[in-house]
Parts: structure tokens; sequence; C-alpha cells
């Protein structure tokens, strides 16, 4: 009779080191889904460091100007455009005039040298947005910014994952909204109904045949 080679628990611990092989990789997966969902990876939520720490709470809902004045192309271009220094002055150059704050601001006035603010949303060169396509189809500051006018420091929204752009693109209905009021942060989508609701994505037409999904739309 031949000598037993493995121990008689050889099959239960193979068993049990396959087992634990498996929950590793499972481990291991679901930490990097984790983390590529988080905001150390997406940035949400997270307000960067600016050179002037400007607060659309108090500039937007506080004194009520609107978005508009400051990021005027976005109606008109697929920027929405950062504001000029002489934007900033036309104000500043009346009030909180010897602010420490806004010295960097004086000083891209009196040497033409623009502010250079770090973006919250910068999209890879390989995607194309138009925000004024958007604004003109009955999609809200909102929808993308979530409540920035109660931001004290800007901080990004949305992970702006391709899904995530793909929700509105397939059911435009679920976050349009009329045009005079796209640039209302307070408004609720439940506002109006759901048949009210694609009766504006027909009134403003927007492609319902599938065509918002090609990869065209957003690579060029």
């Amino acid at each position: 009779m031949s000598a037993q080679i493995f121990p008689r628990n050889a099959n239960a611990i193979f068993l049990a080191s396959l087992f634990g092989l498996v929950l590793l990789v499972i481990g291991i997966i679901a930490a990097m889904v984790g983390f590529y969902l988080s905001p150390w990876y997406t940035d949400v939520g997270v307000a960067k460091a600016q050179p002037v720490p400007f607060s659309h709470k108090h500039h937007v809902s506080e004194l009520k100007i609107d978005c508009r004045y400051c990021h005027a192309t976005v109606e008109k271009a697929a920027t929405a455009g950062f504001p000029a220094t002489e934007t900033c002055m036309s104000c500043h150059s009346q009030v909180w005039t010897t602010s420490p704050l806004l010295q960097v601001v004086r000083d891209s006035y009196q040497t033409g040298e623009p502010v250079v603010w770090n973006r919250i949303y910068d999209l890879p060169d390989f995607v194309y947005f138009n925000h004024s396509v958007h604004v003109a189809k009955g999609i809200g500051c909102s929808s993308c910014h979530g409540r920035i006018d109660q931001q004290q420091l800007a901080a990004k929204a949305q992970p702006l994952y391709m899904g995530w752009c793909l929700g509105c693109h397939r059911a435009p209905e679920d976050y349009i909204r009329p045009r005079e009021e796209v640039f209302n942060m307070e408004w609720d989508v439940n506002a109006l109904s759901l048949a009210e609701r694609q009766q504006l994505v027909i009134e403003y037409q927007i492609p319902t045949d599938g065509r918002l999904t090609n990869c065209f739309v957003c690579h060029r």
C-alpha cells in the first residue's frame, strides 16, 4: 500500500485557498470601483484653492447677480467664459477697493495680465461640450453645476462620467425646463408634469430617435 502523498485535509485547504483568492479579487475590484466613484478621484464636493476666494453664494444668492453677467458667452458659445478682470472691476472699483482678498484682481487690472483660475470642470480634450446648445434646449445651470448659488467656494457637483451625461441624452424630459427658467437655481423639475416636459422636448426640437447617444455628438 503506497504512502499518502497529500494530507487528508488537502482538498479543504485547496478549496479554502481558492475561495479566499476569489474574495480577494472581488475585494480589489470593489475597492477600485469605490475609489473611481469617490471624491478622491472625481473631486465632487471638493473646493479647489483659487487666487481669489470668490463666493457664488454671496454674488448670486445674496446680491442677485445674474449668471450671465460674469459668464457672458454661455448663451452664444461653447464655453460659458470666465469673467474678464474689467467685469470684476465694474463693481470692485467702487466696493472693497482696499481688500487684500482682491489684490490679485487689482493687479490684473493694472497689468493687463488675466487672473489664472483653477478649473473646477475640466473635460478631457476628446470630449466636446457646448454650453449654448444646452441652454437653448432648456437644460438649466443647476442640472450640471448643482446649487452653486449656495457655495461659498465653487466645487464640482457632478462627476461628469459618460454614463451620467447619457442619462440626460436618453431621457431629456427628466431634466428639461422652460428656457426662461434656465438660470433659476431654485427651479424644481417636478414643477411641470412629465407630459408638459415631453411637450417641451418636442417644442425645443430635441431629437428622441437615438441621435443624442451617438459617439460623434460628444467625441469629435
